[in-house]
């Protein structure tokens, strides 16, 4: 059993909203909660995540590894 006093109140029908829009409705300590990223509207979840290339960095990178379509690794062209 839980201890009286000590928890904060829950809300079991929080509503969460990024830019000004009601997103989803989750289980909070607080009855609103504001967010700038959600799963809705990050790159990574909607697949318009970008790979930042820094001084060809993962292309070197795919390289290596043979992940390009016609590239062999290294140890491929030495055997």
């Amino acid at each position: 059993m839980a201890k009286k006093g000590i928890h904060p109140q829950w809300y079991p029908e929080a509503k969460v909203y990024c830019n000004g829009q009601l997103v989803m409705t989750v289980g909070a300590a607080k009855p609103e909660l504001h967010v700038d990223v959600w799963s809705g509207n990050h790159p990574f979840y909607t697949g318009t995540q970008k790979i930042i290339d820094t001084e060809g960095r993962v292309e070197r990178f795919m390289r290596k590894y043979g992940m390009m379509e016609g590239q062999t690794t290294s140890s491929k062209r030495k055997k």
